[in-house]
């Protein structure tokens, strides 16, 4: 009888041992706030059909950012002037909680009645809808720089020439030109030579990190450029645009573009 009730008590001190050793847990679990049907949108535009649009997520507990093709925005709210006539959509993309979600938003602009910032004059010109033309600032020959090697680092040293290639070795669409307009989207058109069945895409102009993309399309002289259709812009102005790649994927080397105004 001792012996039955020494073995229980080693028993019940094993037990309490070892379950004095397992950890503690304490699981929480996220859980979605709401659904997608929750969130709410809102644009406001500072006239009827005008482009100064603030987008506005207004749902507690949700957290995201505004993707409205321009730029992203890291709040709930944003303010800004968009360039395009027409219909826009404009998307959040945020977290419920336990998953995340995208919820898009549309805007019908009809007037460009607040000013663009001038770097989109300089490039599509003043009438936005017709848009605007660009040739190369040279010809193979002229023994001008319009198309050249230029040093690796950064846009300062795009002016810098290693080797004058548009001079003696000008690209396939040395003779062609580029149309940029706004009309109902950020539309462009490369051309290999002037009177060529266009090669449409859309481009992206980024005014705050310097950068011209094309999608879809070549830029002009795309012999020396890069797939992804990025260039640093050096200069832009209203007679002359000067574009930059730090590295070329054709010579590894950087690579200036020059253009001005179809005449």
């Amino acid at each position: 009888m001792k012996i039955n009730k020494i073995i229980y008590l080693l028993l019940a001190l094993f037990m309490l041992t070892f379950s004095a050793c397992d950890p503690i847990v304490d699981e929480k679990h996220l859980e979605n706030s709401t659904d997608v049907a929750g969130v709410e949108l809102v644009a406001t535009q500072s006239t009827p059909g005008g482009n100064k649009i603030t987008l506005s997520m207004n749902t507690p507990g949700i957290t995201g950012y505004w993707d409205y093709g321009l730029d992203k925005a890291l709040t709930n709210e944003v303010t800004f002037v968009y360039p395009i006539p027409g219909k826009a959509t404009f998307t959040f993309v945020g977290s419920l909680g336990a998953e995340f979600f995208t919820k898009t938003i549309d805007v019908q602009i009809n007037q460009l009645d607040t000013p663009l910032d001038q770097d989109w004059y300089d490039l599509v010109g003043t009438n936005t809808v017709a848009g605007k033309t660009w040739v190369f600032d040279g010809e193979q020959g002229s023994g001008r720089f319009w198309w050249f090697m230029s040093p690796n680092g950064s846009a300062e040293s795009a002016m810098t020439a290693w080797w004058n290639a548009g001079d003696c070795c000008a690209p396939s669409d040395a003779k062609g030109q580029m149309h940029f307009d706004l009309n109902g989207a950020a539309n462009y058109n490369h051309y290999e030579t002037a009177t060529a069945t266009p090669k449409k895409g859309t481009f992206k102009l980024d005014i705050k990190n310097k950068q011209l993309t094309i999608f879809n399309s070549t830029m002009l002289g795309s012999a020396a450029g890069n797939k992804d259709g990025v260039y640093t812009i050096v200069s832009l102005e209203a007679n002359k645009m000067v574009l930059y790649l730090n590295n070329s994927e054709t010579y590894g080397t950087g690579w200036t573009f020059v253009f001005v105004p179809q005449p």
